[in-house]
């Protein structure tokens, strides 16, 4: 027999994930996660569940009422393993935060605002920040339809503007959890490596791709054909969150994938697309090919973007050697495999972050029961 729960399959930016209200869920609710998601899976397809077979669509969130006032919902990520029995609470998802007002207006979790504009204030739990979405709406319902294109998904959608308030220290407290702009990370068998350690939506850990061995505009593919390359960025990952104060070992930080982020990081230069497109260097402001839990992502994890921006405004910062120079108040222009993303951060000087803007679209995919198998008995 299988067990059923209601859920919504959405896509949010350049992921897709299944939402549950929070009220539905089983007291053991990793399980149902992981069956729903067809984890684990040796193959790394995840056929025999909801899961893509890459960390972007292998994903969960949590929807339910407020835990604070200055919230409508409380959303909770879960990084959902795809080859191992894990759950990952340990970071947010910036592209799927862009469903969760969608998600709640249409769910009738927050009350619809007249036909314009709603406004939802997100409680992210797994940062104990606010992100406010603001999203049009008619006749009750998130408008799906609109102009707005973002690279990495076909066709257009009604823009969401998603400001994420004071997103420094999300996860450590200090938006340098280190102190420094930059620092040397000992990495087995390689040189030291520089790298700065940014915490900002989400902690990540920014190197050059040239002190790495790579020209910085490589396409997922090559870097995921090279597996001594991937275990080098992974003890570079494990060194950080160390470093970072995230775990308290190298063996703590090996099972907690999901964060920091990995970035590597180039000065504006033509670029392959996976469309076979070219972009030029003239359309970027900083190159930068990031690895999220373990695998080259194809586009950019939202939280990273939110980050590597952020830290493209830190003087002394390896992003800010790297990218073009710029108005601080301007739109950074990030160049991932899969396009560009627009990026709005200011850094002040005393190193506070009033909030980080982008924009995204969101589509309801599905909606029903998931199944998911009973345990066995005995």
């Amino acid at each position: 027999m299988q067990n059923t729960t209601r859920a919504v399959f959405m896509r949010g930016g350049t992921s897709k994930a299944l939402i549950f209200h929070a009220g539905d869920l089983p007291p053991d609710r990793d399980a149902l996660f992981l069956a729903a998601m067809g984890s684990p899976d040796p193959s790394m397809r995840q056929l025999n569940g909801m899961g893509g077979g890459v960390s972007s669509l292998s994903k969960v969130c949590i929807v339910g009422p407020p835990s604070r006032p200055d919230a409508d919902v409380d959303y909770t990520f879960a990084q959902i393993g795809i080859d191992r029995p894990e759950v990952d609470y340990a970071g947010n998802c910036g592209n799927m935060s862009s469903a969760i007002g969608p998600f709640a207006v249409d769910e009738g979790l927050v009350p619809p605002p007249p036909d314009g504009e709603a406004v939802v204030r997100i409680h992210n739990t797994n940062t104990a920040r606010i992100i406010v979405a603001r999203f049009p709406v008619r006749a009750g319902r998130a408008v799906v339809e609109g102009e707005l294109a973002i690279d990495g998904v076909a066709g257009t959608g009604a823009p969401i503007r998603l400001d994420f308030t004071d997103p420094g220290g999300a996860k450590t407290g200090r938006l340098l959890p280190t102190g420094n702009s930059a620092d040397l990370l000992e990495i087995p068998g390689h040189p030291p490596v520089r790298a700065s350690l940014v915490d900002a939506a989400n902690p990540c850990v920014f190197a050059a791709a040239a002190d790495l061995g790579l020209r910085g505009d490589e396409l997922p593919a090559a870097l995921d054909a090279n597996p001594a390359l991937l275990a080098t960025l992974e003890a570079l990952r494990q060194a950080a969150a160390v470093r970072m104060g995230l775990a308290p070992s190298l063996e703590a930080a090996a099972r907690t994938t999901s964060i920091p982020k990995v970035g590597l990081l180039s000065s504006p230069q033509d670029s392959p697309l996976l469309s076979g497109r070219t972009l030029p260097a003239g359309e970027m402001d900083i190159l930068a090919r990031m690895i999220s839990v373990g695998q080259p992502h194809r586009a950019i994890p939202l939280t990273g973007a939110l980050c590597l921006a952020v830290a493209c405004r830190i003087p002394g910062s390896v992003a800010h050697a790297l990218a073009r120079p710029s108005d601080p108040a301007a739109l950074l222009r990030i160049a991932h495999p899969s396009g560009t993303i627009l990026v709005a951060a200011q850094v002040h000087p005393d190193l506070t972050v009033p909030h980080a803007t982008v924009f995204r679209t969101a589509r309801r995919l599905f909606q029903g029961e998931v199944l998911w198998p009973s345990p066995p008995i005995g």
